[in-house]
């Protein structure tokens, strides 16, 4: 019996047309993979790769960019500039009436000129990025001094590198299956997975047999969790009162509005992560220091927030969770979406429109974020769980990785049923015709 999350892709396989897009999808993903392995001559790739691995943050970027930031390739900075400028630019809406008045109310033409705004936010954040990464780099050796016509070299290229990627991902939105930036993303994780299996097999000893077993437990236990909560949603049943115009019946019906427990996705990690980490970034300053006390709290916050300490995890999931009310309700608004359901005509049953559904609405939306928010928690400190109870100290693909790698494949497999369920709607008519 074929599993239904592939059987969508075996189907469009043996339909012409949806086997030319799944091709063209895999030639550009053949494209990306090969830039990724075209370096930036003059990097020290031995202790590039040494440095990232002791830098949560960076090895957090190094995932949005598909590996390629390890490796300094021409495509280094990945996607990371536009992913900051998406955010950049879903908080501007709540700030600037006319851009949320854009989005929700001009339709596809709305969303193309948001879409072509993030666009133009990204390459001045690309540039920004770019520059700060040789800083970095060249501050711990890793890269040499250049010119400035050299470094000006360095950053047009890296910056073009995530223009580039912007284009291969929107093409294969266009003409390919799926969202092409998450489809990117999604191809950079699994892309490591060889190197991080020889990684965890080079260090394997028979000893270690019953934790890697716990390991593989965790992991599968992890997915089938990912994938309930990705699903999971509060319908809302929202009724649409009767009305007869100009001799026509309107109304009557009833609709759901689908609440999701994972609302944010993957977003408030990104935001923890850079925080958790300021404050062994700000004691780094200090660490030379002459200055006695200086010193010592350079010691105490480098001890307090390790890694692998109490402190750092439970720091991190309660940044998470937080940030995860907070962007949820960034992107979901009880009021205006009271305002529109009354717009309508519409009403939740038993409850009055205007404020009342709004409350109950706002009310909803906080108890459902809760089991969502404590799943990222969970999924972001879910490495050094995993390293507590097994004992490795290699992990093969972060929470944040599977759950980017599971919700990627449920929307692509939706993408496909949804292709599929058109074409066979599209073979009925033309069969109703003749």
């Amino acid at each position: 019996m074929t599993n239904p999350i592939l059987r969508p892709i075996i189907q469009a396989w043996k339909t012409s047309d949806l086997r030319g897009k799944l091709l063209f999808t895999i030639f550009i993903l053949i494209i990306f993979r090969v830039f990724a392995h075209i370096p930036i001559p003059g990097v020290d790739l031995a202790r590039l790769k040494s440095f990232f691995a002791q830098n949560q943050l960076l090895s957090l970027l190094d995932i949005f960019s598909g590996g390629t930031l390890a490796n300094f390739s021409v495509i280094s900075l990945g996607l990371n500039p536009y992913i900051n400028a998406s955010i950049i630019m879903q908080l501007l809406t709540l700030v600037f009436p006319a851009l949320e008045k854009l989005q929700k109310e001009e339709g596809e033409y709305g969303r193309e000129k948001i879409n072509q705004y993030t666009r133009y936010l990204t390459v001045p954040l690309a540039t920004f990025q770019a520059f700060g990464m040789y800083v970095l780099l060249k501050s711990q050796n890793i890269l040499p001094s250049v010119s400035p016509i050299a470094l000006i070299s360095i950053v047009v290229t890296m910056t073009c590198g995530t223009i580039f990627l912007m284009w291969l991902g929107e093409l294969i939105t266009e003409k390919g299956i799926g969202n092409g930036i998450s489809i990117l993303i999604f191809a950079g994780i699994v892309s490591r997975l060889p190197v991080s299996v020889f990684q965890t097999l080079s260090s394997y000893q028979t000893s270690q047999i019953f934790n890697v077993l716990v390991f593989v437990i965790m992991g599968l236990l992890v997915i089938v969790s990912i994938v309930i909560i990705n699903e999971g949603r509060r319908q809302i049943a929202i009724t649409y009162a009767k009305r007869v115009r100009g001799g026509t019946l309107y109304g009557g019906q009833t609709s759901y509005l689908p609440i999701r427990i994972n609302t944010a996705g993957v977003i408030p990690i990104i935001f923890a992560v850079s925080l958790i980490l300021l404050p062994t970034t700000f004691a780094r300053f200090f660490d030379a220091s002459n200055v006695q006390f200086l010193h010592n709290f350079s010691t105490f916050l480098n001890r307090s927030f390790d890694p692998r300490g109490l402190t750092y995890n439970l720091f991190y999931f309660l940044l998470v969770i937080g940030f995860t009310y907070f962007y949820t309700a960034v992107i979901f608004n009880p009021q205006k979406i009271s305002q529109d359901i009354q717009k309508y005509g519409g009403f939740i049953p038993g409850i009055r429109p205007g404020s009342s559904t709004t409350t109950y609405l706002a009310r909803v939306l906080n108890r459902i974020t809760l089991p969502g928010a404590i799943f990222l928690g969970l999924i972001a400190i879910m490495p050094s769980i995993a390293q507590k109870m097994t004992g490795m100290t290699t992990v093969l693909v972060g929470g944040t990785g599977i759950l980017i790698v599971v919700s990627v494949i449920l929307e692509t497999a939706k993408t496909f049923e949804s292709h599929l369920l058109m074409r066979s709607y599209e073979g009925f008519l033309e069969k109703g015709r003749v």
